[in-house]
């Protein structure tokens, strides 16, 4: 049984998984986020993204403005023919194929009531204040549809985005109540300050390979690619770099995480049969550049022409 930073004690499951590994839920490993308000002083939420790498902020959104994006998702994946058939699409039962992750998403990415949310006024407004002048976002909004089984492996999202500036910051939304069961977002603590420890990880690109190696034209062609995991072990890595792993004891709708660069996450697996659904987009300052490969009408994200290479 593990303290919430803002509510009794939470019954943990028995067990907790990421990729498969079981995670150590003792509380010197295992804990919860802490939880912020929009509301606080742009002073307190610097000083707490500062010390925290990220902001976790409760009730961010309405929350009937959020489950109007989750009903067009879910009719979304009804006529696709994802969800267990017979069964209300709003409850999202998993029927056993998976829909895709990131560019392969088969879900509308004009989506007004999506657009709405993830870059209208309520978002832009806060990252404004936050940043301290007129802000842009990423075009390319990544969907996270995932059903029974493993979650997103751990990873940092420099490696995806850095070819911008680095002050840039992720917004994870959930899109319905997550559970523990059904594998929220997953964050380590204190990993955005081991920039050390991470460089040779931290300094590579996904579309980027090297020259001077014997597969250098597989990789230009797109016939092989590095996807970006940091570890496939969540033990052993919290064991190389400290720190607990951490999560909600149920994220919920309307809630939203914000992170930098370079914090180590992934998500926990999921034990349930429905759909984890929800989105990341990413802000930052107008003024400061932006990574090409995901802005445009059609940002071409990681396609083959966006390969680039380098001695290594």
């Amino acid at each position: 049984m593990i303290s919430s930073p803002a509510s009794a004690p939470v019954q943990l499951p028995a067990q907790l998984f990421a990729q498969g590994v079981s995670l150590d839920l003792s509380p010197d490993t295992f804990g919860f986020l802490k939880e912020s308000s929009a509301d606080e002083p742009v002073d307190r939420l610097h000083q707490q993204m500062e010390e925290d790498g990220y902001l976790y902020l409760r009730e961010f959104w309405d929350r009937d403005k959020v489950q109007a994006v989750r009903d067009s998702l879910t009719g979304q994946l009804a006529k696709l023919g994802f969800l267990k058939a017979g069964t209300p699409p709003n409850e999202a039962r998993f029927d056993g194929r998976e829909v895709g992750r990131a560019m392969g998403n088969p879900l509308n990415q004009r989506d007004p009531l999506l657009r709405d949310l993830v870059f209208g006024s309520r978002i832009t407004d806060f990252f404004q204040s936050f940043l301290g002048g007129p802000v842009s976002h990423f075009d390319f909004i990544w969907f996270r549809t995932k059903g029974h089984g493993l979650g997103s492996a751990i990873h940092c999202d420099l490696v995806y985005m850095g070819r911008g500036t680095h002050n840039l910051y992720t917004t994870w939304v959930p899109l319905g109540d997550v559970s523990l069961q059904m594998g929220g977002l997953l964050v380590l603590e204190g990993s955005h300050r081991k920039g050390e420890e991470l460089k040779p990880y931290l300094s590579r690109d996904v579309d980027e390979y090297c020259t001077n190696r014997e597969d250098a034209a597989d990789y230009a062609s797109g016939k092989k690619w590095w996807d970006g995991t940091l570890s496939k072990n969540a033990i052993a890595l919290q064991q190389s770099l400290g720190g607990r792993w951490l999560t909600s004891p149920e994220f919920r709708m309307g809630d939203a995480m914000m992170f930098n660069m370079t914090l180590v996450h992934g998500s926990l697996d999921n034990q349930t049969d429905r759909f984890r659904i929800s989105t990341d987009t990413r802000y930052q300052l107008s003024a400061e550049p932006i990574d090409s490969r995901w802005v445009g009408d059609t940002p071409p994200g990681h396609a083959v022409s966006q390969r680039q290479g380098r001695v290594c």
